[in-house]
């Protein structure tokens, strides 16, 4: 099997009912991702598979064969924070991190969709994911500001503190 991951392509060994969790993490060591659940209820592991957001824990590898796979580290690099890695980091959208990668990944097929600033909308966009540090709050200005258009220093939050690998935790 083939896919190309943010934009490399990439051959697969792992079995093709091997999760494409599974494959993300232990085959090829990208650890955004995060194993919460496994049941597809908490959407830590949510990617985007041809731009659209998946739960990578239930998804085979064999059914995303030549699929273009996009995590966190596809978003943007720590030099150059993407829209949504700035807004998440401005607003300080993050705290424990856990559920960071997968919020980032529907925030981003949100945006892409062409969704609009309406709290409400964002809120059942992301329904799917659970946080238990943020209260959503933030994390909804964050999505609400990028389709806005705002712009931000990707180096300060909110409140003035320096936050760094938005989303890389292990």
């Amino acid at each position: 099997m083939n896919l190309t991951i943010n934009g490399v392509e990439t051959p697969i060994e792992s079995g093709p009912l091997t999760s494409l969790l599974d494959v993300l993490r232990e085959e090829l060591g990208i650890t955004s991702p995060k194993a919460g659940c496994e049941q597809g209820g908490c959407g830590a592991c949510t990617v985007l598979v041809d731009g659209e957001p998946r739960r990578s824990c239930l998804t085979p590898a064999a059914s995303v064969d030549g699929a273009a796979i996009t995590t966190v580290e596809g978003l943007g690099t720590p030099e150059n924070l993407s829209p949504v890695q700035q807004a998440f980091t401005h607003h300080y959208a993050a705290q424990c991190g856990f559920c960071t990668s997968g919020m980032m990944m529907a925030s981003q097929a949100y945006i892409d969709g062409g969704g609009t600033d309406d709290r409400e909308a964002i809120q059942h966009a992301l329904g799917g994911h659970v946080c238990r540090c943020t209260g959503y709050v933030k994390i909804i200005d964050a999505v609400a500001a990028v389709v806005r258009g705002e712009s931000f220093d990707p180096n300060v939050t909110a409140a003035g503190t320096a936050m760094t690998n938005l989303g890389g935790m292990a």
